[in-house]
């Protein structure tokens, strides 16, 4: 498969996988206040990883916990699970668009430890793509800094988060399959999330009145037969919305796919429309358009790219 058409199976997986992410965001902000953050993260991904071993064994594919890169995995582990916790944990008190809109600084992120850490090379064009996009982010955002609230970087310390495990999977998809590095996050966000249920579960330390402290510390199970369906829905369809996105960071360049991801904010305005109600301002559909503008353009200067250099091969 040439570069070119890993890249564009790489785009797909993402647009399939931001679909599916949207719907779970829109089940976290029904169900925020009757469970507790951790009582959800442990739900959805022991349903998640049921599926996967399911799957596995229904297919007769071996099960391989074994990593070649322990160091690199266990920091992929903890940066995935806090980094979507802080994303849980803003929507709380953020509309779906513009908890994405502020999510959407990864790709600049992804950009640079591509750069550094995988050596691609990212040229001026690319460069100039990658900032209008997140000038389409400010538009959509529309920050007030007079009166900045610092709860509303959650999303951020999400991106970054997210950029590194990513970065981390296209360096240890070198060895480790997709299904182990799977199989590697839900071991250790179960592991974490029962660490908290230790310590939190019995709503010990539960004082607050803030509604997103209260989601953090709540007591465990304190509304299963409401909430539980909506934690078995998001196993579902986190699962399959994972796998989508390993493997397009998997079998394509960061720098490329990561762009697609913007297309969660257009997921997350339809979602937000059908389910709450919002209605985007124009300012909202002006800055997606310039996202999703500089978004294709990156994929035309990539494929360019690749014929230039099929053109110019000596084997040819």
């Amino acid at each position: 498969m040439t570069t070119s058409q890993s890249n564009s199976q790489g785009i797909l997986f993402i647009l399939m996988g931001m679909a599916l992410f949207s719907i779970q965001d829109a089940l976290i902000k029904f169900i925020y206040e009757d469970a507790a953050l951790y009582e959800l993260y442990f739900g959805r991904t022991f349903v998640a990883l049921i599926l996967l071993v399911g799957y596995l064994k229904f297919s007769k594919q071996k099960i391989i916990l074994k990593t070649h890169y322990p160091f690199l995995t266990i920091v992929r582990v903890i940066c995935f699970f806090f980094g979507f916790s802080f994303f849980y944990i803003s929507l709380t008190y953020m509309s779906l668009a513009m908890a994405n809109a502020l999510f959407f600084s990864s790709p600049f992120f992804v950009s640079i430890l591509a750069t550094i850490f995988l050596k691609e090379k990212v040229g001026i064009r690319r460069w100039s793509a990658i900032f209008i996009g997140f000038l389409g982010v400010y538009i959509v955002l529309n920050p007030n800094f007079n009166d900045f609230d610092y709860m509303k970087l959650a999303p951020v310390a999400c991106a970054l988060c997210y950029s590194i495990s990513m970065t981390i999977t296209k360096i240890t998809s070198n060895k480790d399959n997709v299904f182990t590095q799977m199989i590697h996050l839900y071991f250790g966000a179960l592991l974490i999330s029962i660490l908290f249920y230790i310590y939190t579960g019995d709503g010990q330390i539960n004082n607050f009145n803030n509604p997103t402290f209260q989601f953090i510390f709540r007591e465990w199970f304190s509304n299963p037969s409401y909430a539980w369906p909506y934690i078995v829905a998001m196993g579902f369809i986190g699962a399959f919305a994972f796998y989508f996105v390993f493997n397009a960071y998997s079998i394509a360049s960061p720098s490329v796919v990561s762009l697609y991801e913007y297309s969660l904010i257009i997921w997350s305005i339809l979602t937000g429309f059908i389910l709450f109600n919002n209605i985007p301002t124009s300012r909202t559909f002006i800055g997606v358009s310039i996202i999703i503008g500089a978004g294709i353009y990156i994929y035309f200067r990539e494929k360019v790219k690749d014929q230039m250099i099929v053109t110019d091969s000596p084997n040819r």
